[in-house]
């Protein structure tokens, strides 16, 4: 086998770690770059060597590829994994990386040109006999060509950035009024992401698969297939949920969108890990696009193959050919994963930023598999994808994998910002998903059950009373310089008895007595606890329970076998809970940019009306009227960036409380 001495990543997060990990196996040495903010991540410690190349924001380090080619040749590394994102297709940094004399582990700059002009492919996939949806494109065509083509087509259709990927510069349009709307911003998006504001539209299937293959090509001219994964668990188009192989799935039909696949490939002289997308609906398949790139959801087609595919990548890369051929390619069992991310689920997934106060995964072995970028302590900022982790779990069958899976879930704790844990856990026990029923829409037509919060089980509830009884004393100060005084007994010391303490819980009406060592709750239950650091060992109604308990912003996480619950303590802010809804909404829910002002000082809004638009963690975010009021006063325009809570304009609501008015004004 052919193998470089060194190779630089050109990415950060779980993908960079995942690269040095495989580099570590094959004893290549590695080094890693990184901005501002990941000074201490994970990447920059796994790596041996480790080069600064810019501020925070990825257009000012990660996406300054002459930065990361000099680091290079500083290191003397001898080839560039991209990874994927950032740039990872593109094409200027692939050209630049063969200028430069070093290789960059991935297809040709040509190969990536191609494929990731979303018309051009398209054309080149007609050619090659590979099924396409009717649609539109090419740089010639206006917005009202694209908006005549879609009338022709009919309604629904879907609005693409050519140069767009993940779910980027994408819109459906339901019907010909909400087309200039749906254009503006698909064509925002692409140009905002990937310097393309070109559009392009096709017919867009109501419920189809997405269905996507794994191929690998070497530079002697042998492709292969690496069989498919179902990704058809999306949230606005971005992937969710990942397995291979896709279930309900015929081996004639893989044959076919596997060799299909291969002449898609094929047709652009492809060398490396790529990814040929198809929309699949019924026994109908369609291209949808090339990923020229190794995919975030790569796991799973390694779990069930056991191939290593960036040791592949590299292998390659370095001259070799491919040590298989199709015939002998085979895949054992199920694999599923997840995309943990740092969101606020029931705020419409809104990125949460912040410090990991407590990040612990499940425990690895040959079923689970945890592929992450961060460690406690680390912080998941606005500058980047809110990605965790993903979690991998592999079985003999679908519903094994699917079982570990829920454990794994179980068993992952984050304390620190909200995370999608709880809403990945609903979809492994949805009817549907359970028995393999999936499509596109699957996620967004039943929505409010995927978004069921977590139970709050009682005996957490008590785990959560005991730990904050019994590290009573870090919560109020002593009341007497004499610590032996039984005025200052935390345990509610009376002289006629112990008095009843009210636990503070805001939606949990709780209070207990000492009973010596004990605790007796108001429900009659008698628990005994005892508290090491994070951890409270407990004994109640003689049932023995252990948990971890972590202290957050006014709350505690009690992470136990009963689940993960968050038990609330009573804040001691001034304002009511309706006046912080109020001015909530007219806050930066989090850091970001000014993309789009809709709003105009003096205008009289209704509720929900979009009063500017912020591009944060690679996605848009509407600021709305929480009420029929008037815009006052704006304070940012397009261009400016802003920080999480910075008000971003005056509101006057046309409340009910005249109070309210005069608060939320100023």
């Amino acid at each position: 086998m052919k193998m470089f001495n060194k190779v630089l990543i050109a990415n950060r997060g779980e993908i960079a770690c995942r690269v040095i990990r495989s580099c570590q196996n094959l004893g290549v040495k590695t080094v890693a770059v990184f901005s501002d903010a990941d000074e201490h991540a994970l990447h920059t410690l796994m790596a041996d060597e480790a080069v600064r190349i810019g501020a925070s924001p990825s257009a000012e380090s990660y996406l300054k590829y002459e930065t990361i080619i000099e680091a290079a040749k500083q290191t003397s590394a001898e080839a560039i994994h991209p990874g994927y994102g950032f740039l990872s297709e593109n094409t200027a940094f692939a050209e630049a990386c063969a200028e430069a004399g070093i290789v960059f582990i991935g297809p040709s700059a040509e190969a990536i040109n191609l494929m990731g002009d979303k018309a051009k492919a398209k054309a080149l996939m007609d050619e090659a006999s590979v099924p396409t949806v009717p649609g539109a494109y090419g740089s010639d065509l206006s917005e009202k060509d694209l908006k005549k083509a879609a009338d022709k087509i009919g309604y629904p259709v879907l609005l693409k950035a050519v140069a767009g990927g993940g779910g980027k510069g994408m819109r459906v349009v339901e019907k010909a009024t909400e087309f200039a709307d749906a254009y503006a911003a698909a064509q925002r998006e692409g140009e905002s992401s990937f310097g393309n504001g070109e559009v392009m539209v096709e017919k867009y299937l109501g419920t189809p698969r997405h269905v996507e293959i794994q191929i690998f090509a070497d530079s002697e001219g042998n492709c292969v297939y690496l069989f498919e994964r179902d990704c058809s668990l999306q949230r606005r188009h971005q992937k969710v949920v990942e397995e291979a192989p896709a279930p309900h799935f015929s081996e004639d039909l893989r044959a076919q969108m596997g060799e299909a696949a291969v002449r898609a490939a094929q047709a652009v002289g492809y060398v490396g890990a790529g990814t040929v997308e198809f929309l699949l609906d019924g026994e109908n398949f369609y291209f949808m696009e090339m990923n020229t790139r190794l995919q975030v959801e790569h796991p799973v087609t390694e779990a069930i193959t056991g191939l290593d595919l960036v040791e592949l990548q590299l292998s390659v890369a370095a001259g070799d050919t491919l040590p298989f051929t199709q015939e002998e390619l085979t895949f054992e069992g199920h694999a599923l994963e997840v995309r943990l991310y740092a969101e606020v689920p029931h705020e419409n997934f809104m990125p949460s930023t912040g410090t990991l106060l407590h990040c612990k995964f499940p425990e690895e072995n040959q079923y689970v598999r945890v592929d992450t970028g961060v460690v406690a302590g680390d912080t998941i900022s606005h500058h980047y994808d809110p990605m965790i982790a993903k979690i991998i779990t592999w079985g003999p069958t679908r519903n094994a994998a699917l079982q570990y899976m829920q454990k794994a879930l179980h068993d992952t704790q984050i304390v620190g910002v909200d995370t999608n844990a709880a809403y990945l856990a609903n979809i492994m026990k949805y009817k549907d998903f359970a028995e393999g029923n999936v499509h596109t829409k699957l996620l967004e037509r039943d929505q409010t059950a995927f978004l069921m919060p977590e139970i709050q089980h009682v005996d957490n509830q008590k785990l959560a009373a005991l730990y904050w009884l019994e590290t009573l004393a870090e919560h109020q100060p002593l009341s007497d310089d004499d610590p032996h005084s039984p005025w200052a007994d935390m345990r509610g010391w009376r002289l006629g008895g112990s008095a009843s303490i009210r636990i503070p819980f805001v939606d949990d009406e709780l209070s207990a007595k000492a009973k010596g060592d004990n605790w007796a709750f108001d429900d009659g239950t008698v628990a005994h606890g005892t508290v090491y650091g994070e951890m409270v060992e407990a004994v109640i109604d003689g049932h023995k329970s252990v948990a971890t308990i972590i202290e957050d912003e006014g709350a505690l996480h009690v992470f136990s076998t009963f689940g993960h619950s968050i038990l609330t303590l009573e804040p001691e802010n001034e304002l009511e809970a309706d006046d912080t809804a109020v001015l909530g909404k007219l806050s930066a829910p989090l850091p970001g940019k000014v993309v789009k002002v809709t709003a105009k000082a003096g205008a009289k809004v209704e509720k929900g009306t979009s009063l500017m638009i912020l591009e944060a963690m690679k996605t848009e975010h509407h600021i709305t009227a929480p009420a029929d009021g008037t815009v006052d006063e704006l304070f940012f325009k397009v261009g400016e960036t802003v920080d999480k809570d910075a008000v971003l304009l005056g509101f006057t609501p046309a409340a009910e409380k005249p109070e309210m008015a005069e608060k939320v004004a100023k």
